[in-house]
């Protein structure tokens, strides 16, 4: 009788560390994950929805997170997965809805307010293999490894999209300065 309540005891402890491991993710990714799921899907509720869905996922398999390093890539893949499970299962009508800023807007000018919209109007046109690394590099901050692994690509193909991304954002940019330019005359 004495051994049930030492492995009840175990139990509970165990179950309170995971809660813990739990609890310091969601403090540590939560903002991340949903300026990521922002960018990804362009409405706020949704980028809600997939975040929660992507604890959820974390909650229920955080056992098989060994590398506590490894989170990051670990919950921005859940949440890919995540996002690409919308799809499967329902088709949304989509609208050309201006992107709320994300970024803190204490002191920017409306230059500085139009420059982000356009860059992020830009983004958002990119096809997905190349936006999706883009994003998790400049949006997520992570590394060309971490980007590959995410995305289960080889590192020199991620290193190629990040180069053709920047260069098609670079193009595009350019080419909307021309016509601003064009405009003004």
């Amino acid at each position: 009788m004495f051994g049930k309540k030492k492995s009840n005891d175990q139990v509970l402890l165990n179950m309170a560390e995971k809660q813990q491991r739990y609890e310091a993710l969601v403090h540590v990714y939560h903002k991340e994950l949903y300026r990521f799921a922002y960018w990804l899907c362009n409405d706020p509720n949704i980028a809600d929805d997939l975040v929660q869905e992507t604890f959820l996922r974390a909650w229920r398999s955080l056992d098989s997170l060994l590398d506590q390093k490894a989170a990051k890539p670990w919950l921005l893949t859940i949440l890919r997965r995540e996002n690409a499970r919308r799809f499967e299962r329902k088709q949304f009508d989509y609208s050309d809805v201006d992107n709320d800023m994300l970024v803190d807007q204490t002191s920017h000018s409306l230059d500085d307010e139009m420059e982000q919209t356009v860059i992020q109007r830009q983004i958002s046109l990119l096809a997905d293999e190349y936006k999706e690394p883009l994003l998790l590099q400049v949006v997520m901050g992570c590394s060309g490894d971490e980007i590959a692994d995410i995305l289960d690509l080889n590192k020199n193909t991620v290193m190629t999209r990040l180069f053709r991304a920047k260069n098609q954002l670079k193009e595009a940019l350019s080419r909307d300065d021309e016509q601003l330019k064009g405009a003004s005359k």
